[in-house]
């Protein structure tokens, strides 16, 4: 299926660089279509181990050429790792073997501290971490939209000697797609998205798996309603990508879930108390928080 279209394609302007996304699945088809529809590059090379995927980006024209490795994919002006948060270390080190000086890196990764890390010590002055907070459980550039960043925040993680002018073109590449940049550090990041991302993904995973204990399994379908679906549907995520994210941010994540532990087991004392009134007063502060957050967050985040 053919991603969904922009309204009109925009020429690329005088001068406009050129692109290498490395992995064309849902995200990096996703921007290389938007930023071609945009007219904000000239000319993009998809990189991919998977040759239908790069195939079907071509043919699709969500990408002009497709190449298999990272030393052509690096002849570019700049360069957008689109991959699983766990080679992306590995990756960067390999890049600072065949990009010019000049060449702009980012990545779209949903852990920011091994990125910057990463980059800081490789001397990679020109790599900015990024995180586009968006995505769907659909993968492959079968699934790539060209507005899927529209109106979604980008989350930019720059550390001690990055060069202002590689952010600030990272910056004007996601504006050009409709997104909305903002900038702190790696572990700020990471410390929000344990909470915002992680764990709902880590208690979705819980959940479903707790539901296929011997004896339910399928004999709960006929009572499966619409607040089961929408809790489970992030559950339906590639277990791989998020193994690598749970694992990248552990650090956080894991002092998360403990928390959360203790805030289930103080549910499970009312229960077993018949606190309802005490219940009954957590259930209200919660609904207060979820309306307040929801308000703030808007409609565009995932």
């Amino acid at each position: 299926m053919p991603p969904k279209a922009a309204a009109r394609p925009q020429a690329p302007t005088a001068g406009a660089p050129r692109l290498s996304v490395v992995g064309v699945g849902l995200m990096g088809a996703s921007l290389a279509a938007a930023l071609k529809a945009a007219g904000f590059v000239s000319h993009v090379r998809g990189c991919d181990e998977n040759p239908a995927a790069l195939r079907h980006a071509r043919d699709h024209g969500l990408i002009d050429q497709g190449v298999s490795s990272l030393r052509e994919a690096a002849d570019a002006d700049i360069v957008v790792l689109a991959t699983p948060v766990g080679p992306l270390p590995d990756l960067l080190a390999q890049l600072k073997a065949y990009v010019r000086p000049a060449t702009v890196i980012t990545d779209l990764g949903s852990v920011k501290g091994p990125v910057a890390r990463a980059a800081e010590d490789l001397g990679l002055t020109r790599c900015v971490p990024g995180h586009p907070i968006a995505g769907a459980e659909r993968t492959g550039p079968g699934a790539a939209r060209v507005d899927l960043f529209r109106g979604r925040t980008v989350v930019l993680t720059p550390f001690p000697g990055l060069e202002a002018a590689a952010q600030d073109l990272v910056r004007a590449l996601w504006e050009a797609v409709g997104a909305r940049v903002i900038v702190t550090s790696p572990d700020e990041h990471d410390r929000a998205l344990a909470q915002t991302s992680h764990l709902p993904h880590l208690l979705a995973f819980a959940c479903a798996e707790h539901l296929a204990q011997p004896g339910t399994g399928p004999a709960l379908a006929p009572f499966v309603g619409t607040g089961l679906r929408d809790f489970l549907r992030i559950a339906g995520s590639d277990p791989v990508i998020w193994r690598d994210i749970f694992a990248a941010n552990a650090a956080f994540l894991a002092p998360a879930l403990r928390a959360y532990g203790t805030m289930l087991a103080a549910y499970g004392r009312a229960l077993d108390e018949g606190d309802w009134a005490g219940l009954e007063a957590r259930l209200g502060a919660a609904q207060a928080y979820h309306d307040c957050l929801m308000k703030e967050a808007g409609d565009g985040n995932r």
